[in-house]
């Protein structure tokens, strides 16, 4: 008779299979449905920076104030569990030194609202729901998951197209590691054209003008946690204008600036929300699956290893028996 194995082999292999299944489920069915863009978002990011701006009391350009942009972002949660994509409500305001203290985007020097729908998985726009504008590109708000070393269409909604931005290497940003992309948009036509006195333009001699609006964009920089797409930090240049109807040069500087960038605040969240959801897309799609392939492996190879070994060692009995036999045939 061969000896009954104990209970603890089968108590291995059964921890060891149900740990390999778990790190299968988790890398395979888990970890893809939590990497999804999130509809219940209400954030706040601010860029400050040092400018120019047209001065409708004094009908000119003043130099050297602060310009704050403000971009507020609420998601639209019921429209987005309808369509099962990221629905975000996106109101931008632009302030100057007057109408910052107003605390109203109405007032503010310039106010834009607009409705994003992106497929929560590839982050890629879908016109439904609403959407306002309709835009194109990969990258607005955020970048896709797992963020590659190429190029990426961002859109830049003051032109109202996309921008390549292209990978430019690594950096940190409050010790954080991101990837930084950068661009640049020369001068062109927004398609927007405002009603201004004809002496502002350069055509004294015309009392209503309808000049054309031109932007420029001198340098694009967004540093972008690798797993979520997040943005940890922003920078740009921004330029509009306006001209005359047909002209090549610019008559009136709207708003200008070398550097417009995240606030230290707002970079300080944009950072820790970054880490904190990297942190648990690692866990989920990358330490958890291994630690439990790894271990469930090890584990069944135990119980396998224990469960053959009972099933061959000999009882006492057994061996008893061998002995007498040997010294009967003696």
């Amino acid at each position: 008779m061969r000896r009954k194995p104990g209970v603890l082999p089968f108590v291995l292999l059964g921890v060891g299979v149900f740990a390999l299944v778990f790190g299968l489920l988790l890398d395979r069915y888990v970890e893809p449905r939590v990497k999804r863009t999130p509809v219940d978002v209400e954030t706040t990011s601010v860029l400050t920076g040092t400018g120019s701006y047209f001065d409708t009391a004094a009908l000119a350009t003043v130099h050297g104030k602060q310009i704050t942009i403000t971009r507020r972002i609420v998601g639209d949660v019921a429209a987005a569990e309808r369509s099962g994509n990221a629905v975000w409500n996106v109101s931008t305001q632009i302030d100057t030194p007057r109408t910052l203290p107003l605390r109203d985007p109405r007032r503010s020097f310039q106010w834009t609202t607009e409705r994003w729908v992106t497929d929560r998985r590839t982050n890629l726009p879908v016109h439904c729901c609403g959407e306002q504008p309709s835009f194109r590109g990969d990258a607005y708000l955020k970048f896709p998951f797992d963020v590659q070393k190429r190029t990426y269409r961002w859109w830049d909604g003051v032109l109202g197209g996309a921008v390549p931005l292209r990978f430019s290497g690594t950096t940190e940003v409050l010790g954080q590691q991101g990837y930084r992309f950068t661009g640049a948009v020369a001068a062109r036509r927004t398609g927007v054209t405002r009603e201004v006195p004809g002496r502002l333009v350069g055509r004294p001699q015309e009392r209503r003008v309808r000049a054309e609006e031109w932007y420029a964009n001198a340098g694009i920089e967004l540093v972008v946690e690798r797993r979520t797409g997040r943005i940890m930090n922003a920078r740009i240049a921004p330029k509009i204008t306006l001209r005359a109807p047909g002209a090549r040069y610019d008559a009136v500087t709207l708003l200008a600036s070398d550097r417009v960038e995240f606030t230290d605040a707002t970079r300080r969240t944009q950072v820790a929300e970054s880490a904190r959801d990297s942190r648990r897309l690692a866990v989920l799609g990358e330490t958890a699956p291994a630690f439990a392939t790894v271990g469930g492996g090890l584990l069944t190879a135990a119980g396998l290893v224990l469960l053959v070994r009972g099933r061959r060692r000999p009882t006492a009995t057994e061996g008893s028996r061998r002995d007498d036999r040997t010294h009967t045939s003696d």
